[in-house]
């Protein structure tokens, strides 16, 4: 679906109806449309999830439509026999799920990329799954990360443990091949893309976000954190890379550098990148609250070239405040890693990872994925 330019022009929707469109969180909260293309298309939220397991954290999603008419989400999810945070560095693994309709609820197919061992790259988790279709093949990019030790146990998996350590910064981009949704699943012994010394990514690269261009090469975000010292490690940085193919090799932009730099643009995680006539965009999660006054908030943002980004006049494209199809409405604990479906290059909905409690990764009892309509 994305072997072609999108050709969409976003409209904005400013005579919404209050009682339908979502709102604002914190400052202009009463203002119910944010006059930002994204937001502004926000219709109610599902309620029903698109994906829940009760014994599984469940998190980040990407959705791609079969020829038959079928929906395929690809997902992530750990066991709850193990904390949220950084339960998914440790123990996650990428499954499919099936539905006839867009915004599911989407049934358990089977586990798309398994454990499959510490010698691996990607051999103890995989996480943040993106499924592209192009060319009559099926493509996951993903984050994927190993270890060396025994499982742990809830109480010795923490932050500072050395599961918790070790997986961090083993964490790299991959890719994986299958002709049809269900697998079988050529994964490969080598990373898409991994560290390199002296950079913004010299620690880790994680959270891909690509399109396919037009003559088949690729475009593509990414997160990276870089080595400090005495085993520290940067804040998060997003970078653009290019590659003639999916296959890579992908050669980082920019001169090497971010395209949003932690001093000058704040921290940026969790980007969705698109294309159309007028160029790239991408939503992205407002880690420190420094474009919308909100923590963990949507922005967009633009770019003729994918280098050079401008974020929007009216920069907030969400907000972790959401108003459900039911008529209520509430504030998520964590709403993170939005995924834009595009059907015949028209936005239909944005999926999201939301988790439930006062905020806080600790402070959960379930997450599972959501689906926001786009008018």
């Amino acid at each position: 679906m994305f072997a072609k330019r999108i050709a969409v022009t976003l409209v904005t929707l400013a005579a919404l109806s209050p009682a339908l469109a979502q709102r604002l969180e914190g400052p202009g909260a009463d203002v119910p449309a944010a006059g930002n293309e994204i937001f502004d298309r926000l219709a109610p939220a599902r309620r029903t999830p698109v994906y829940e397991e009760p014994d599984y954290w469940v998190w980040g999603s990407s959705v791609v439509r079969d020829d038959e008419g079928l929906y395929h989400l690809y997902v992530s999810r750990f066991p709850k026999t193990l904390p949220f945070h950084p339960g998914w560095m440790v123990a996650s693994e990428i499954v499919h799920a099936v539905s006839e309709h867009l915004t599911g609820p989407y049934r358990f197919s089977e586990v798309a990329l398994p454990a499959r061992g510490a010698e691996y790259w990607d051999g103890r988790s995989t996480h943040n799954p993106r499924i592209l279709r192009h060319d009559g093949k099926y493509f996951l990019i993903y984050m994927g990360s190993t270890h060396p030790f025994v499982d742990p146990t809830y109480d010795e998996l923490t932050l500072e443990s050395p599961w918790c350590l070790v997986a961090r910064s083993n964490k790299r981009i991959g890719l994986a091949v299958s002709d049809t949704p269900y697998g079988p699943w050529q994964r490969f012994d080598e990373p898409l893309m991994t560290t390199r010394p002296g950079t913004f990514y010299s620690f880790l690269a994680s959270n891909p976000s690509p399109v396919v261009e037009e003559d088949g090469s690729v475009t593509m975000l990414f997160k990276g954190r870089s080595h400090l010292r005495d085993g520290e490690y940067s804040s998060m940085a997003l970078g653009i890379a290019h590659a003639p193919s999916i296959y890579g090799p992908y050669t980082v932009g920019n001169g090497g550098q971010p395209i949003f730099q932690v001093k000058g643009q704040g921290e940026a995680e969790d980007p969705f990148l698109w294309r159309d006539e007028r160029g790239y965009h991408i939503v992205f999660k407002d880690h420190v609250a420094k474009y919308t006054g909100e923590r963990g908030g949507g922005v967009l943002a633009h770019s003729e070239d994918g280098t050079h980004w401008r974020v929007d006049d009216r920069p907030q494209a969400y907000s972790l405040t959401v108003r459900w199809d039911d008529g209520s409405s509430g504030r998520q604990g964590q709403l993170e890693r939005p995924f834009i479906y595009f059907e015949q290059g028209v936005p239909r909905c944005i999926f999201f990872a939301t988790m439930d409690g006062p905020g806080g990764f600790e402070n959960a009892t379930r997450s599972w994925n959501m689906a926001i309509p786009l008018r």
